[in-house]
This record gives structure tokens, sequence and C-alpha cells, in this order.
């Protein structure tokens, strides 16, 4: 993580965004950071393709996203809000604990899941988020999630 990212104007889209976690296609699940209180908390979106290949198997009559690449998505997000702390710059957070999880909206093909955390423990080794996804204001998910740093 350079200097540079932290002067990047809002939003922040891929390149910034790749410069921040390891993922990389197929498994980056946010589209852009619009809002981010480093270290702290995060408001990140990401755009469902309506063409992801993931629909072709869940469900073909129905397609949903699954609520394992939900959480991954909050994971991820969480993970730039903490990872621009200055004392956690350069580490990588490891999903380790999803407490509480809750589904209440399916999300569908096309939509944009917005993906906020705020960070409510931190220390070299361990993080504590409470996020939540919602699309157009209404909650698909909830969770506390936990992550190891490495």
């Amino acid at each position: 993580m350079t200097d540079e990212t932290t002067l990047a104007p809002l939003p922040w889209g891929r390149d910034v965004i790749e410069s921040i976690l390891p993922h990389r296609d197929p498994f980056v699940w946010v589209s852009r950071v619009v809002a981010i209180e480093p270290g702290q908390s995060i408001t990140a979106e990401l755009d469902v393709p309506a063409d992801l290949d993931i629909f072709r198997g869940h469900f073909p009559d129905h397609p949903v996203l699954p609520g394992v690449i939900i959480m991954e998505a909050l994971a991820q997000a969480a993970s730039i809000a903490m990872l621009q702390a200055p004392d956690l710059r350069g580490h990588i957070g490891f999903l380790a604990g999803i407490d509480g999880a809750k589904f209440r909206r399916q999300v569908a093909p096309g939509e944009t899941v917005t993906l906020t955390g705020r960070i409510v423990k931190s220390s070299r080794r361990l993080v504590v988020a409470e996020v939540e996804a919602s699309v157009a204001g209404e909650v698909c998910a909830t969770a506390t999630q936990k992550y190891v740093l490495a």
C-alpha cells in the first residue's frame, strides 16, 4: 500500500482496491469504495453482474447471489478499512469467524449491494467488525466478523 492511495479521491475503483487487497479475479467482491474512515469504518459497493457464471448453478430458474459470497464481500470491504489503519498497512486479513449471521433478503443479478463495516475491536493480531449488506436501503445480511492478521 502506497501513500498515494490515502490521497486518492473517492470513490476508489478496482485499481485502488487491488492495491490494498491480495484478491484478484474472479474473487474480488468489491466494485468501489465510496466512504472510508481508515481503521474505523467503510461504505463500499458491489455491482452484481447479471452474467455472473455462478448464477448458472445457483439457481438456474431463480438466480440468487450465494450468502457465502455476500459474507466474503463484506469481509473484503471491512478488510479495506482495517488495512488502511497506518499500523496495519501491508498486512493481510484472513476471515477467522462469522458470528450471528442473518440473511434477510436475496440478492439478484444486476443489483448493486451496499457493503458497510464498522471496526469494533482492533489489535495487531485480531480485528472484529460489525458488517451489513443492503440493496436500495433494504438489509440483505448482517454479521459480526473476525479476522486474523498476518
